[in-house]
């Protein structure tokens, strides 16, 4: 079989991206001048499929096709110290020595399908981005079906409707992430942020160990030499 020279170039591009991810995140905490990191608290998957998403545009967004382990899980948030914005959003797994780092993809996705520097990821417009469980996505839809029906012309979208709270803290500052319930009789949550300098294109890669399971998952909004 030939392979041409777009899919090589792009195998090196994915590479060079994921030996980045993984200089900066194998290790148990992250060691770069550039980066402060903060503990955002505690993710709930119920079902262990997990999805990454603009939630305002692509609520609809597949989840990726390796199955997370089940619970909660810590969340780190990565900043650009310069920048003030959210570079990396980390979600932990568990203790594991890093082994291996693979670019994550959806079902319908193929790295042979990419060419020259494409990627596979998720498109931001609102400048917002998340991770939530596929139950917890549901719940998400529901909600905005619900809120519209009962709204009508009153609704406003579900932005305003339900996301915009949550990012306003007690004195009325602006937050870069918060976790919210879009159904307080479940356990999911999800988790919001602001992505890196606001609309784009952006992947997520999955650290492995040894035995192929997954330890965590990394999200890149802005790439900052290891």
């Amino acid at each position: 079989m030939r392979i041409g020279f777009s899919f090589i170039f792009t195998i090196f591009v994915i590479m060079k991206h994921v030996e980045n991810i993984a200089q900066l995140f194998s290790k148990k905490f992250v060691e770069n001048p550039s980066i402060e990191t903060f503990d955002a608290g505690l993710i709930n998957l119920p079902t262990g499929r997990l999805v990454a998403c603009d939630p305002l545009i692509t609520n609809d967004m597949k989840e990726f096709r390796i199955n997370f382990p089940q619970g909660e899980f810590p969340v780190l948030v990565h900043r650009e110290k310069d920048s003030n914005c959210v570079a990396y959003v980390e979600i932990i797994f568990s203790d594991s020595e890093v082994s291996d780092w693979k670019l994550a993809t959806t079902h319908d996705q193929n790295t042979e399908d990419l060419q020259d520097e494409e990627i596979f990821g998720y498109p931001v417009e609102s400048g917002m981005g998340c991770f939530m469980d596929v139950e917890t996505q549901e719940c998400l839809n529901h909600l905005e079906k619900k809120l519209f029906h009962s709204k009508g012309a009153e609704f406003m979208g579900i932005y305003e409707e339900f996301f915009h709270e949550y990012f306003f803290d007690e004195n009325g500052a602006i937050d870069q992430y918060a976790f919210l319930k879009p159904d307080a009789e479940k356990e999911g949550n999800i988790f919001a942020f602001e992505t890196g300098y606001g609309e784009g294109f952006y992947a997520s890669y999955i650290g492995f160990a040894k035995d192929n399971q997954p330890v965590k998952i990394v999200t890149e909004f802005i790439e900052i030499g290891s």
